[in-house]
């Protein structure tokens, strides 16, 4: 039987946004996020910069989530927080005061896997949106992961695909750098793609055996593709902005489609999620809907703010984790790069 009064305090700080999210039980509360936009001037996240904000954001931050939630501190069952992956300075800020309000307030603390998290935010309690059952596939896209993992069960997952060099998220930002637009540019790709004709320029797919996706030689062959079109017509970009945003964007979802396919085809296991940054991408979203009718499969796309990193997902696996006792002592350390 579920306690019904649970409640937990959640902090991620894992890159460049400062979050914390207040839930009861598997019902989020509030879910505030403090993004850093210093570093779209630099064209992509500067570490030193991220863990510096993180200090300045993270007191009012959880102040606001504590205020929205009408929770108290003296409430609270329990502190997660995000031990890994991650910029190690960003983890740290979270880490240090995790551990340190946890201590002030006598209560549980949580140490919970960011990808975990964007998996495991699909069983946040949301009116309209249905959970998995396990087992199912879940297909975690974002600036610095691509997996297919997978999920027997909670605290039981496999990753049995992932990227081989680069990341989904990082093709689109740099494509979209290639393309002259600001970063981050991913939002931009789809933003315009919307408006282009997906069949317009050809890309060659990447070929890599079984479940593993591969980036860069795509990323390379749109480079390519850019200066040469660029030296026959200076005004190449301008004049086909739309198309070519529309056939870089199609070309990377074929690829992710492409080997869900393969895993659904290897494991029989129809039940489809999505998370991380990129599963904000409308073309993505729409796309892996369509297979529902097309296939037969049963997806799963959260809704748009727990795509993103935010607190809320770090709450759930919290949640979970508290249920089942899993706390850590105040040794528990942050991990740049952590054990799946």
């Amino acid at each position: 039987m579920q306690n019904p009064e649970v409640f937990i305090l959640a902090i991620e700080s894992s890159c460049d946004d400062t979050a914390a999210a207040v839930l009861h039980n598997d019902k989020v509360l509030s879910n505030v996020v403090a993004n850093q936009l210093i570093h779209n001037q630099y064209g992509g996240v500067v570490p030193e910069l991220a863990s510096r904000a993180h200090q300045q954001n993270i007191v009012p931050v959880i102040d606001a989530a504590l205020r929205k939630a009408n929770v108290q501190k003296e409430q609270l069952s329990a502190i997660a927080f995000t031990q890994g992956p991650g910029l190690m300075g960003s983890l740290l800020v979270g880490t240090s005061f995790s551990k340190s309000l946890s201590l002030a307030l006598n209560i549980p603390l949580i140490a919970v896997n960011h990808m975990h998290a964007h998996i495991l935010a699909h069983f946040i309690d949301e009116e309209g949106y249905d959970k998995p059952e396990f087992p199912f596939l879940a297909l975690t896209i974002s600036g610095g992961h691509t997996q297919i993992v997978k999920v027997n069960s909670f605290f039981d997952m496999e990753i049995i695909g992932e990227t081989t060099d680069d990341a989904v998220g990082e093709a689109f930002d740099k494509s979209a750098k290639i393309l002259g637009l600001p970063y981050p540019g991913g939002p931009l790709i789809d933003k315009y793609a919307k408006e282009g004709n997906p069949k317009a320029f050809a890309f060659t797919k990447p070929k890599v055996p079984g479940l593993d996706f591969s980036f860069s030689g795509l990323k390379t062959a749109i480079l390519y593709f850019i200066q040469k079109n660029k030296q026959e017509n200076p005004n190449f970009i301008e004049e086909n902005l739309n198309d070519i945003c529309a056939s870089i964007q199609h070309t990377i979802i074929e690829i992710l489609m492409d080997k869900i396919k393969l895993a659904v085809k290897e494991t029989g296991i129809t039940q489809i999620a999505i998370g991380g940054g990129v599963s904000a991408n409308s073309g993505i979203r729409n796309t892996l809907k369509e297979t529902e009718s097309k296939y037969g499969w049963k997806t799963f796309i959260p809704k748009f703010e727990y795509t993103t990193d935010n607190a809320a997902m770090i709450g759930i696996v919290g949640y979970q984790k508290y249920l089942s006792n899993r706390f850590e002592t105040s040794s528990v350390v942050s991990k740049a790069r952590i054990e799946f």
